[in-house]
């Protein structure tokens, strides 16, 4: 997502999310895609920093690392590459991208599978090298030796041959120490032992350990000369870990769309959405883990419809509609794939603006009204035409009485500005304004007041009561209070509330005889899509049918004739022996 800044607000750079949108759905849906960049893979970005600083040089676990993560790269360029019909909106992440195979050699002429400096990676090292095994061999046959002698004059303690401060040594018993000529390096805990490096070993020793020093020279000589080669392919290196972070990247939302059983809806340039069956990802997450399902989310905002004011009871779902819509809109927006159906339809805004929960301030001396009045205010002047607004509980935290008309001022200055957005509340007096005004619209959560439970169904086109009175009933709240409120809400909110009830009852009716008449119509459809085709058959092979049934009616009379004549042939030959018979 690339974001400008402006205020305190994102502005999103138009055009991005759909490039990114692209690379996602591909890989989601091949397999082999993920297994392709399962190598191994490590953070070269700091180790080419490091590459390009003359003088410095990488260690060998370091150089194995640039290696282990370049076979990688270069195993998913191929991978890619070889299935560009697959993957073609992965193509652009790896077009300019040659692979260098010298890095790979150059590596492998001085590292080894494990990652260690091959004892061959230079004629000095070689020698180096070969000399510190004879050493090792003539001190190991003395030591032997001396350690066998020991033994047998039962100078030695419990133990074998061991290493101390670098220098193979033999465990002697204290009191036997001034036998053997040499020196001590070490003793035990107890005091009781000593271990002690035999003179006649001493001088093969350091000269061991100048040996070591030598290759350990020789080494970092190898490094630096290694590290200067690398230095030219520094871009690259950075473009081969830019190229496979990136991949990562891809990936990872792949794998999240998975889990959230997201899709690619249809991305369009107006500032417009309409979501079939949208769902919070997060719900999506939390519900999967207890085997809940999550209802649906159906909304359509556009040009004529611009302001949905979503009205009803307390956790009915008010508040995740909001914000089921702004964290579509967002990751979008940031190139994600979202949990929608395919025939959704997504546009882009250039900002999105958004005031949810209390942000009282005690460092900025702000009340929660404050805080909302000062987003209000922000919104007011940098909202346009491509901002998406969201607003939850809108024109709370103060005295209703003008809470009410603040919050109806301000919602008819962002519809003159032709803003987008979804907007919750209690308030009656916005309803009413939602209801006359072009541009905004109504909806409510439907409850069932039956049962008294909220169905999370956002319902566009009435605004919703807050059930109050039911839900404070339901819960056993003592009649006195509740016929008490009654009288002080008063006969207008009273009915206004109750003709809401009523409306919203009626609604869900509505609805469920919509469900039922929908699945009659699609009988009905079935039918008509069934009895098309029998048409259409029957147009089609009229002529054969019509051929078929001449030629089996001219079967049948053929047939019908041969019979006649057999049975006429047959009673003129009964007739005919009857005369026979006669005469006879």
């Amino acid at each position: 997502m690339e974001v400008k800044n402006k205020g305190k607000y994102p502005q999103f750079s138009v055009g991005y999310e759909e490039k990114e949108l692209k690379t996602t759905p591909t890989f989601a849906k091949g397999n082999n895609a993920f297994a392709a960049i399962n190598g191994t893979f490590f953070d070269i970005k700091s180790l080419a920093e490091k590459v390009r600083v003359e003088g410095s040089y990488l260690m060998e676990e370091e150089l194995f690392q640039i290696y282990a993560s370049l076979q990688t790269v270069f195993s998913v360029i191929r991978f890619f590459d070889e299935r560009k019909d697959v993957y073609p909106s992965l193509e652009a992440l790896f077009e300019h991208l040659q692979i260098e195979k010298n890095i790979l050699k150059k590596i492998e002429m001085v590292i080894d599978a494990k990652g260690k400096m091959k004892p061959n990676a230079s004629a000095q090292l070689q020698n180096i090298t070969s000399a510190i095994a004879k050493g090792e061999q003539e001190v190991r046959k003395k030591m032997d030796a001396i350690y066998k002698m020991a033994v047998g004059k039962n100078w030695v303690a419990d133990g074998s041959l061991t290493i101390r401060d670098g220098r193979m040594c033999i465990p002697i018993l204290a009191e036997n120490k001034r036998k053997l000529k040499g020196f001590i390096h070490d003793e035990s805990a107890s005091g009781q032992t000593v271990y002690l490096e035999p003179e006649e070993v001493f001088t093969l020793n350091n000269t061991l350990r100048d040996l070591e020093f030598d290759r350990r020279r020789e080494i970092i000589k190898i490094l630096i000369a290694l590290t200067t080669e690398l230095r030219p392919y520094t871009s690259l290196l950075l473009s081969y870990h830019g190229f496979l972070t990136k991949l990562d990247f891809v990936r990872a939302k792949a794998l999240f769309a998975i889990d959230i059983e997201a899709t690619m809806p249809t991305v369009i340039k107006e500032a417009k959405t309409k979501l079939i069956n949208a769902k919070h990802p997060l719900l999506l997450l939390s519900f999967a883990a207890e085997k809940k399902s999550v209802v649906p989310l159906n909304i359509h905002i556009n040009e004529h419809l611009r302001i949905v004011l979503v009205s009803g009871p307390n956790a009915g779902g008010k508040s995740v509609c909001m914000k089921t819509v702004g964290l579509l809109q967002m990751m979008l927006q940031a190139g994600l794939l979202v949990p929608v159906d395919e025939s959704s339809e997504m546009g882009i805004f250039e900002q999105i603006f958004a005031d949810i929960g209390d942000d009282q301030s005690i460092e900025s001396d702000l009340s929660t009204y404050s805080a909302h009045l000062t987003k209000m205010r922000y919104f007011v002047a940098h909202a346009s035409p491509k901002t998406l607004v969201l607003i939850d509980e809108f024109g709370t935290g103060t005295d209703p009485q003008f809470g009410g008309p603040m919050a109806e001022a301000v919602l008819e200055v962002l519809n003159g500005k032709k803003v987008r957005g979804v907007i919750t509340t209690h308030y009656s007096n916005l309803k009413i304004f939602a209801g006359n005004t072009n541009g905004l619209e109504n909806a409510s959560m439907l409850f069932d007041n039956t049962k008294m439970k909220p169905l999370y169904i956002l319902d566009l086109g009435k605004p919703g009561s807050s059930y109050a009175f039911e839900i404070a009933q339901n819960i056993g709240l003592q009649q006195e209070v509740l016929k008490l409120a009654r009288l002080k809400t008063g006969d207008n909110q009273n009915s206004v509330d109750s003709l809401l009830v009523n409306l919203e009852r009626e609604k869900r009716q509505i609805h469920e005889a919509k469900i039922t008449l929908a699945n009659q119509q699609n009988k009905v459809k079935n039918l008509v899509a069934e009895n098309e085709k029998l048409k259409l058959y029957l147009e089609e092979n009229k002529k054969v049918l019509i051929k078929e049934a001449k030629l089996e009616a001219q079967n049948i009379v053929r047939d019908a004739n041969k019979l006649v004549e057999n049975t006429i042939a047959e009673i003129k030959e009964k007739q005919a022996d009857k005369v026979v018979t006669k005469e006879l």
